[in-house]
């Protein structure tokens, strides 16, 4: 794989680009749907944000949805254990709630109304958020960890990696229990095959990607 030294802002310019191109613009009453994958570590929501923004330059709607806006209530994810690596990655994160809020309002003449987050894992309540409103022509992207290997309809897909050193460095002490979940997920899954773009991000201040693979 070839690295090419970016900054994340102009990586966001290189991915909205991709999106913008004529060639790939979505059916008249579709919409175009972006995944962004990495640990909480690799903080994707840092990039979900500067595409969302540079998309909006361009005149595209979009919606932006965190994983963590999607996690199960607590007596589910701690059913076997606070630190149960196998719950963590199939159990945590509400995937058929995602599929019915998130992704069946995107498909081609779907409504569009697009719920932003469903649980808090703070208060361990319903959000109770409204709807959002994502128009045809419109981009919805979807940042957070696990995304990969699930099925979900991506148009892009993009894995932020982490080697296992800097997950741990940078992964708070009480949570690098996960970093097990995460080599089992780099294992099975292959993210960074399984992805149109990877992202090196061991040192968030000088990351590298690998383009736009195969589109």
């Amino acid at each position: 794989m070839q690295w090419e030294a970016i900054t994340w802002q102009r990586m966001a310019e290189r991915l909205a680009g991709h999106l913008d191109d004529p060639a790939r613009a979505p059916a008249p009453e579709g919409r175009q749907r972006v995944g962004i994958d990495g640990a909480p570590a690799a903080d994707t929501g840092t990039l979900a944000g500067l595409l969302a923004e540079e998309l909006r330059l361009r005149g595209r709607a979009v919606v932006v949805v965190p994983t963590g806006g999607f996690l199960r209530p607590a007596s589910l994810r701690f059913e076997f254990g606070r630190r149960d690596v196998d719950a963590y990655l199939d159990g945590w994160y509400d995937t058929a709630a995602l599929w019915r809020e998130v992704f069946a309002p995107t498909d081609p003449g779907g409504t569009g109304r697009v719920l932003p987050d469903l649980w808090d894992p703070v208060t361990d309540r319903a959000t109770r958020s409204p709807y959002v409103d994502l128009p045809a022509g419109g981009v919805l992207v979807v940042h957070g960890p696990l995304l990969l290997g699930r099925w979900f309809p991506f148009d892009l897909s993009v894995h932020v990696r982490l080697s296992a050193g800097a997950l741990a460095r940078r992964t708070p002490e009480s949570e690098r229990w996960t970093g097990a979940a995460f080599a089992r997920y780099e294992a099975e899954v292959d993210p960074a095959s399984a992805a149109d773009v990877v992202v090196r991000a061991d040192d968030a201040r000088h990351p590298a990607w690998s383009g736009v693979r195969g589109r």
